[in-house]
């Protein structure tokens, strides 16, 4: 009790020392898709303005990682593309894929081939009409290896796209048409029923094939950027703050209630929480330590959402090449603590990777099927600690650091997770805070020995979780390799029927958490205060903040 006490009053005083030295960098999460939504806190807002324009208030936590859709891959970056921009298709009010830019979908009787028609009134922000010819040259820009684009794999299911991606082929193979101006068509290498779905992914939106061609460096500024989205980027300081005005090209301009949407850049929640009780935000996340105390708000809202919190490991890195030594790590987190003292948002404690939300052909939820594959273990991490230490030779464990990108809760959870493993097994681990922007590149390139990380759903299936750790995924970023497992989400991704397929992923979820690459703390879920007066943002479980019919009063 003690130490843990200890880590309380070591919690507190990081919260006041990150108080008070909140700058323009505050709010860093640019994980991969990472990253939890909870980090890109998704609102914050003010009020109205003399003119009586309708200005939504919201904070991004930090600088987009790209406007590129191809390259702006997480959750940092998600919410401000799926306003500015628009795809094929679009999460509706109950979350289901319905037509956006195209207004009439054809699928083909064995399910590979479909045909979508595009609007005759889709423009780009510059008055542009939106042709086939850009969806086929965004896709095989995302999908050209020199882009390095963390969303190619999602493309994979396409006929070609693979081989092109890893170098086999060429774009020319990549089964994806433009028969004419206005009528765009993919073919399927097997049937997806999740495809509408997953081309929600801003990683699938159009690019305006002649401004990028002229400049390809559009996407970097508010002046030169285009989009086909409800709103338009109208101002950009970076790491500062952007801005969204209503786009009178959209083709569904009148749906759009709000003039402008400015988003800050604030990743430190306590000062977000300021702004928003100052009535510079209009939408804020919840700060851990008041969270007991604004649990009852009327100004409260807690929505589902579909990813999770969680650390890896680099398996090329001494000593988590043992496999036991890694599974003595992840037993001897207390999730539990983890959740009720230190995030204190209502989260779910993660005890395997795959998270709640997902209904099998039995009915069943797909986590309560399979178990709990994690928990705290004491007594079991210090056994793996020792069996692991006389299996590589250690007489003493090589040193341990654990990383996190700049933010306060993640420092909080990282100082959690410290005192544990002193708790538990006797490690002194020491804490790296790195610049987001830095963190995750520096991850990519493998250079973190332990490293924090999220996982938010591209997609409602759990495959979209599990196959980020195949051999050489961009979303790996441990260096785990495992042959069995890779085999396993190429039997899912091919297997026809459900139970059977159903099996296999459960299967895969087990092998990951044996194997123990990665271990998770904490299902993510979205809650936020938002004002009187908002309405109509959508937020989706799995899916991207949508303004489109958000209002302010």
């Amino acid at each position: 009790m003690k130490k843990w006490l200890t880590f309380l009053l070591m919690a507190m005083l990081a919260l006041v020392l990150a108080a008070c030295t909140a700058n323009k960098d505050a709010g860093k999460e640019p994980d991969e898709k990472t990253d939890p939504a909870p980090e890109t806190e998704e609102g914050e807002g003010n009020e109205e303005t003399g003119s009586g324009e309708k200005i939504l208030y919201l904070n991004n936590g930090e600088e987009p990682t790209s406007f590129d859709p191809s390259i702006g891959f997480n959750a940092v970056s998600w919410s401000a593309l799926n306003n500015i921009m628009e795809g094929l298709t679009r999460l509706d009010e109950d979350h289901k894929a319905v037509e956006a830019t195209a207004e009439k979908i054809d699928i083909s009787d064995d399910g590979l081939t479909y045909t979508f028609t595009i609007r005759e009134n889709a423009k780009w922000s510059n008055g542009d009409p939106v042709v086939a010819g850009d969806f086929v040259f965004a896709w095989k820009h995302m999908l050209n290896p020199e882009t390095a684009s963390p969303a190619a794999f999602l493309a994979y299911f396409i006929d070609g796209a693979e081989a092109y991606n890893t170098g086999e082929g060429s774009a020319d193979d990549i089964a994806i048409e433009a028969k004419d101006e206005k009528t765009f068509v993919v073919t399927l290498t097997s049937p997806n029923e999740a495809f509408l779905n997953i081309i929600t992914n801003p990683s699938f939106f159009p690019i305006n094939e002649k401004v990028a061609t002229a400049d390809p460096t559009w996407h970097t500024e508010a002046a030169t950027f285009v989009g086909n989205g409800p709103f338009k980027l109208s101002a950009w300081d970076h790491d500062v703050s952007f801005e969204f005005e209503k786009n009178e090209h959209y083709w569904d301009a009148a749906a759009v209630k709000l003039d402008k949407v400015h988003w800050a850049m604030v990743n430190d929640s306590t000062t977000s929480y300021q702004m928003y009780q100052s009535n510079e935000l209009d939408v804020s996340g919840v700060p851990s330590e008041l969270a007991d105390q604004l649990k009852d708000s009327d100004e409260l809202r807690i929505d589902d959402q579909a990813g999770l919190y969680f650390y890896r490991f680099n398996t090329s890195m001494e000593p988590f090449q043992n496999k036991k030594i890694r599974r003595a790590f992840g037993l001897a987190v207390d999730r539990d603590e983890i959740v009720n003292f230190v995030t204190k948002n209502g989260e779910k404690p993660a005890r395997g990777f795959v998270t709640y939300g997902f209904i099998g052909p039995d009915g069943k939820e797909f986590r309560e099927s399979v178990g709990d594959l994690v928990s705290y273990d004491p007594e079991e991490a210090k056994r793996l600690l020792e069996e692991g230490m006389k299996e590589e030779g250690y007489t003493e464990l090589p040193e341990i650091t654990l990383s996190y990108n700049t933010s306060e809760s993640h420092q909080n959870i990282a100082i959690a997770l410290q005192s544990k493993f002193k708790e538990v097994l006797g490690v002194d681990a020491k804490l790296q805070n790195v610049e987001g922007g830095v963190f995750l590149s520096e991850q990519k390139e493998f250079k973190y020995q332990m490293s924090r990380s999220s996982f938010l759903h591209d997609y409602a299936d759990p495959v979209n979780a599990l196959e980020s750790f195949i051999t050489g995924s961009s979303m790996n970023r441990t260096t785990w390799s495992n042959p069995d497992y890779d085999k396993l989400i190429t039997d899912i991704k091919n297997e026809t029927d459900e139970n059977k397929r159903w099996e296999l992923l459960q299967q895969a979820d087990k092998l990951l958490m044996e194997e123990m690459p990665v271990f998770p703390l904490y299902f993510y879920n979205q809650t936020t205060l938002e004002k009187p007066g908002v309405s109509g943002i959508l937020r989706h479980p799995v899916g991207y903040v949508d303004l489109k019919y958000a209002d302010k009063n």
